[in-house]
């Protein structure tokens, strides 16, 4: 008799879950609290797979013998906590597609710079005529990449949300980018729970593997000491060292894995900025050890544009430049944003908190921004940390009416800066929606 797979969550990761599920012989149900979207409705009727919406039906889930859970369902819900009761497995969409594919894989994480990274290695192979896929947290779902049998290796942007529901998966090469605050609502706001989630990437791994970090970040150096791990070992540096890793000297990127080296000046980086400085160093330590040849490498260094939504430039008007940073969803993430742009910004913020410390931009807002414009639905917090920085400080109820503040109100050489530090769940369908809106209302000016 086949095994039954219950699959709760009917996204892109739970649909890719069951095409896979049902390439593998499952007998399936797919299961959301919420309505599915039409979309999705329609591939699962295509392929005959049983669904139900607007609730779980907890008999159905609990006869289950597997279950596959979206990122975006906490283990605090009720369903979850009596499929853990009944002892039924309980497993993520990462870790269930892991086990039905031998293809290489290259998993990155990070607070901050994970799609930048897992973007720009994808365009190395792409350079050099490697088959690859990227999936995971951004595109395609990896399940879905597996079912449809693709050849190649696999390239996964993974959040902390996709780790917690991991137990055998095993990535050839992990990329920790960064570690600072962010999703604590999702943590207990415990930090160190959010941290341990990240780590999570290398708990399997051995030392066949690739473990490349940064080792700048205070939080990683600090919990590197406190962890045996057992890759080798690959830590990016701002400061010059005498072992395998990427480092910077004299504004020479310098990269020695298994005793072969690559340099390149950053001057001729596509990307500027301190934080894409590392994001390359990830991205060329990973095509190192994949043997692409140096002159590919560069090639890619010195042409990759970046990812939507993420510092991206949309338009000059009236020579006032809007920026969209979308992606930027924590405090971290809006602090390489300020350190890129001029003083004399307008700022347009807020959305669904993650138990943000605000107080940590403060000196940047001092220096760099000229007004605050909030589109979340509670900007209290907002409004409590900033309200004394701007002379200027207004609530939006939409995109299209924060753009149109910002534009009232900028003159020639200012900037205006969507970097919202939050979620964007409570006003948008995800970050892209929100950033593709804030495009639209720019070129719509």
């Amino acid at each position: 008799m086949n095994k039954k797979l219950v699959i709760l969550g009917a996204g892109e990761s739970g649909i890719g879950a069951a095409l896979l599920g049902k390439k593998q012989g499952y007998e399936l149900l797919v299961s959301d609290a919420n309505q599915i979207d039409d979309r999705f409705k329609k591939e699962l009727n295509a392929e005959n797979i049983p669904f139900e919406e607007k609730g779980h039906s907890e008999e159905k889930v609990l006869a289950a013998d597997v279950v596959v859970k979206s990122p975006g369902i906490p283990f605090t819900a009720k369903i979850i906590k009596a499929v853990q009761a009944k002892g039924i497995e309980l497993i993520g969409e990462i870790e269930f597609a892991f086990q039905f594919t031998d293809e290489k894989i290259i998993a990155v994480t990070g607070s901050n710079g994970k799609t930048t990274v897992a973007t720009w290695v994808f365009d190395v192979l792409k350079r050099a005529e490697i088959p690859a896929h990227l999936s995971g947290n951004i595109g395609k779902s990896f399940a879905r990449e597996v079912a449809e049998q693709k050849k190649g290796i696999y390239i996964l942007e993974i959040s902390s949300f996709q780790l917690d529901s991991i137990k055998n998966f095993r990535p050839d090469i992990a990329v920790l980018t960064s570690l600072s605050p962010d999703h604590l609502d999702r943590y207990e706001y415990d930090f160190q729970k959010y941290v341990n989630a990240k780590f999570r990437i290398t708990e399997n791994q051995n030392d066949e593997n690739y473990f490349v970090y940064d080792a700048d970040n205070e939080v990683i150096a600090k919990e590197i000491k406190k962890r045996n791990l057992k890759p080798n070992q690959l830590p990016m540096s701002f400061r010059p060292f005498n072992s395998d890793g990427a480092c910077l000297e004299n504004n020479q990127l310098n990269i020695l894995t298994n005793d072969t080296e690559f340099n390149m000046t950053t001057d001729n980086l596509a990307l500027k900025g301190e934080h894409n400085a590392k994001n390359a160093m990830a991205a060329s330590t990973v095509a190192h050890l994949l043997k692409i040849r140096k002159q590919t490498i560069r090639e890619s260094l010195e042409r990759f544009q970046g990812v939507e939504h993420r510092l991206e430039e949309v338009l000059k008007i009236n020579n006032v430049l809007y920026i969209n940073d979308s992606k930027g969803t924590n405090v971290n993430a809006v602090i390489y944003a300020m350190e890129s742009v001029k003083p004399e910004t307008i700022w347009i913020v807020g959305g669904e908190d993650k138990g943000n410390n605000y107080s940590e931009l403060l000196p940047l807002v001092n220096e760099k921004v000229k007004a605050i414009i909030c589109i979340g639905r509670d900007n209290s917090k907002i409004k409590e940390t900033f309200g004394n920085c701007v002379d200027y400080l207004a609530e939006a109820e939409t995109m299209h009416e924060a753009v149109g503040l910002a534009y009232q109100i900028s003159e020639s050489g200012n900037t205006v800066l969507l970097s919202p530090a939050c979620a964007s769940f409570d006003r948008f369908e995800n970050f892209e929606d929100r950033g593709r809106q804030f495009k639209n209302s720019v070129r719509n000016l």
